[in-house]
């Protein structure tokens, strides 16, 4: 069932703004890096292969992609959300950040010439069966069409050739350039989220007798309750230990501890009440086990090495989770 405010289905609106934002990232990442043609130092021809021709033609092969499977993609977040059960609900978009982030600088670089490859081929295919009424099972593909895809073809391998030694340094300059530079607010971001979220998570727990709404599966709707006075005061604690932590206040680290310690009692009762009150209750282990070495790392131990250590991988092991799933969703979904 897809998810709808005001009137607007969310995933479709989400596929709507890949179709219009991945183009546009792509311009503007060939406009802020700067890349060069490995075989050519004229700069005429750098500007026409790296500024216009490249980032033309892997936005035209992602447009076509995201257009093609547009129902698809959506499908795939719509379901998406029942498969992510190792994930509390209350840590979803906790951790969705952190995927964002992996995916953008890991996958998206190393996938984007393949795309537009089978982007180019595959509308080159559609131009040239598009008056095909039927297809058989033993239907050929002509000559025409094969020669046809194996041209339009031409010019994304070109582009891929002629940018690919540069290209595949994008991630480190990703990293080093842009994650780098925002890690310590996107940590700071994320403790003050998961800090509120626990503390809300605490307040939904003892209003429903010890299992929070966000975090199990009712069969029953009638056994829902409305807790937008919670999301109110979510958002507010979120901003509040924003301000905190920004400007050094001690106390931070004492509110960091004990949203911790919420979150894993918070996790105990509902695991303990969950198993006894509903057959099917998921725990969540995984989920918030990830949190807590995301958390702890910062709040408890005094070694900055190993405390870096467990805050950047917890945070990669969570995105690898996330984006595995969502690609085995949009391969195995069906349409």
């Amino acid at each position: 069932m897809s998810k709808r405010v005001k009137g607007i289905i969310v995933t479709r609106l989400i596929v709507l703004l890949a179709i219009l934002l991945v183009p546009l990232s792509i311009f503007l990442i060939f406009s802020l890096v700067d890349f060069h043609l490995w075989y050519s130092n004229d700069p005429i021809l750098n500007f026409w292969i790296i500024k216009i021709l490249s980032p033309a033609v892997f936005s035209v092969s992602w447009l076509f992609f995201l257009i093609i499977f547009a129902n698809r993609f959506a499908n795939t977040m719509d379901s998406f959300d029942e498969k992510i059960s190792v994930v509390p609900s209350r840590l979803k978009f906790f951790y969705g950040i952190n995927a964002v982030y992996i995916l953008f600088i890991f996958v998206f670089p190393v996938v984007t010439p393949f795309i537009s490859i089978l982007s180019f081929a595959s509308f080159a295919w559609h131009l040239t069966t598009f008056r095909k009424e039927s297809w058989e099972d033993d239907s050929k593909i002509s000559f025409l069409t094969k020669f046809v895809m194996v041209l339009a073809s031409l010019v994304p391998i070109f582009c891929t050739i002629s940018i690919i030694p540069e290209f595949l340094k994008l991630p480190l300059y990703l990293w080093n350039d842009i994650w780098i530079k925002v890690i310590d607010d996107l940590f700071k971001i994320s403790y003050s989220l998961f800090t509120a979220l626990a503390i809300g998570s605490l307040i939904i727990l003892f209003s429903n007798s010890g299992i929070s709404e966000y975090e199990q599966l009712f069969t029953d709707p009638s056994q829902k309750k409305s807790f937008a006075h919670v999301k109110v005061l979510e958002v507010s604690l979120f901003g509040f230990f924003l301000f905190l932590d920004y400007y050094g206040f001690p106390i931070i680290n004492l509110i960091y501890t004990a949203g911790l310690v919420i979150a894993i009692f918070t996790y105990l009762v509902n695991m303990i009440r969950g198993k006894s009150k509903y057959g099917s209750f998921k725990s969540y282990f995984l989920g918030y086990f990830i949190a807590a070495v995301f958390i702890g790392s910062n709040v408890i131990l005094t070694n900055v090495e190993l405390s870096s250590f467990l805050r950047t991988w917890s945070l990669v092991i969570s995105a690898i989770l996330y984006i595995f799933i969502l690609l085995y969703t949009f391969i195995t979904i069906e349409d």
